[in-house]
């Protein structure tokens, strides 16, 4: 009770949040009729809706907790990944989302591993054989991914509520596989806008509250005197240039190949929406990535003896001399939005590339969207099992995710957009050898100098057009 009375405000925003998300469940069973409303909502969305549901899906406890954090341990050359972030937004509303609305609609695919499984269809063998390795791959992406936000979620959660980690990722756990499962893609998007604006105005006021309690803007210079943090200031200071790089482009990449992202084009209605969504996309991406990628430097002005920077923000927020107590529960809620808005993508397309490419080709039955719901459930409780001991930080386990994505799907999904040569032995082939070299080059400890996403791409798309150029070429890129 003393709880509820200290943070009334938390309490009503919570139980408006949790009857939105309740709400658009059940309009989004009722628009699930068939698997093309369950996941694509019957590919008539508007661009303004999935433009905020594409930056809100991205922007998860992932950039408001571990990207935010990480610029303590980086300093200021990590402004550079929100940089990369906010270009490669338009350039995959430029020049993947207008050819892949229309590929996705012509084919009638629905999940990633049908569109490749259209594009590259010379023969049935190596084209069973696409469909299943992308599948494998996404399935096992997006359980790494999801164990990031449940532990993001799980540490707000234990902060703010005072209970102990496991049952905080035990709330998120309920809170997202109900609705996820009921309402489908339509309850998702329609839910993502809600929590985009959240996201929008819950950055601003983490910028707002961290700068003013630092003591300004302009207090920044004061580390540039200080000898224990004049490395923020410097390019190779807290991390080799061509390792940021590096994290900027893997992190980036999956903007123009991740499943979750690439899923909001499939829903768009038509050309025009793509014309209205992107500037949507990216001038929400741009207020969220650069209100909150400088506040682990501020936080060097806030904080002392930090060992684990995923836990900067959550500690701030519950912080009185920094947050007022109305601020920090509204960010609560925002950052909840956050994390909920990525998980539950996530979970839909882990769920139907698992059921649609993975089971259904061996099990057929007619109770489609029950098993797809059904994987829904088990994918997230599995998830959120993992996430109790969590195989690294936030960061580490979503950039190490967008490196698996970027180099199995970035020849197979840029290239097969826009060059007509192509094949499905050159897309697994392709996979194979990116995969492999980002292992070993993690396993040999180069990883400290260059960045694994850099040799494991070039041997992806090298790998790509040699034999790309040596089979017969594929479906003619028409659309």
């Amino acid at each position: 009770m003393s709880w509820l009375l200290e943070h009334w405000v938390a309490a009503v925003l919570l139980a408006a949040y949790t009857a939105m998300l309740l709400t658009n469940a059940w309009l989004g069973s009722r628009a699930s009729r068939g698997l093309d409303g369950y996941y694509v909502g019957g590919r008539n969305m508007g661009g303004i809706a999935i433009g905020i549901s594409f930056f809100a899906t991205f922007a998860s406890t992932n950039s408001y907790i571990g990207h935010a954090g990480k610029g303590y341990a980086y300093g200021l050359p990590w402004l550079l990944m929100a940089l990369t972030l906010v270009v490669f937004t338009y350039l995959s509303w430029r020049w993947v989302g207008p050819k892949l609305r229309r590929f996705a609609s012509e084919w009638d695919a629905l999940t990633i591993p049908d569109y490749l499984g259209s594009r590259f269809a010379q023969d049935d063998h190596p084209r069973h054989v696409l469909r299943i390795a992308a599948a494998v791959v996404i399935v096992f992406s997006s359980l790494l991914y999801l164990i990031a936000i449940f532990k993001g979620a799980g540490h707000l959660f234990q902060q703010f509520l005072g209970i102990p980690y496991e049952g905080a990722v035990a709330v998120t756990l309920v809170i997202v596989m109900l609705y996820t499962s009921i309402g489908g893609f339509v309850s998702v998007v329609r839910t993502d806008v809600v929590q985009g604006l959240l996201m929008v105005l819950g950055s601003m006021t983490i910028f707002y509250f961290v700068t003013s309690a630092a003591g300004g803007v302009g207090a920044i210079g004061q580390l540039a005197e200080r000898p224990d943090t004049e490395f923020l200031f410097e390019l190779n200071g807290g991390i080799p240039f061509l390792v940021l790089m590096g994290i900027s482009l893997s992190g980036s990449l999956k903007l123009l190949c991740d499943p979750r992202q690439l899923s909001r084009y499939y829903a768009l209605k038509d050309d025009s929406e793509v014309r209205r969504g992107i500037w949507i996309a990216v001038i929400g991406l741009s207020l969220v990535q650069f209100c909150i990628f400088p506040v682990g430097v501020y936080a060097h002005l806030l904080m002392e003896g930090v060992t684990d920077t995923d836990l900067i923000v959550p500690t701030l927020v519950n912080d009185p001399a920094v947050f007022p107590l109305w601020a920090a529960d509204f960010l609560i809620v925002a950052i909840v939005a956050a994390a909920m808005s990525s998980m539950d993508s996530v979970l839909l397309v882990a769920a139907s590339t698992l059921y649609k490419n993975i089971v259904a080709p061996f099990r057929a039955t007619s109770r489609q969207l029950q098993w797809t719901r059904l994987a829904v459930v088990g994918f997230a409780v599995v998830a959120a099992g993992l996430a109790l001991n969590p195989p690294g930080d936030i960061v580490e386990i979503t950039i190490f995710s967008g490196s698996l994505y970027a180099v199995c799907f970035f020849p197979a999904v840029v290239l097969g957009l826009h060059w007509r040569r192509g094949s499905a032995a050159a897309v697994v082939a392709s996979m194979v050898a990116g995969v492999s070299v980002l292992l070993l080059w993690i396993a040999s400890g180069l990883r400290g100098s260059l960045h694994e996403v850099f040799p494991a791409l070039a041997a992806s798309l090298l790998v790509y057009v040699i034999v790309a150029l040596r089979t017969p070429e594929a479906q003619p890129v028409s659309p």
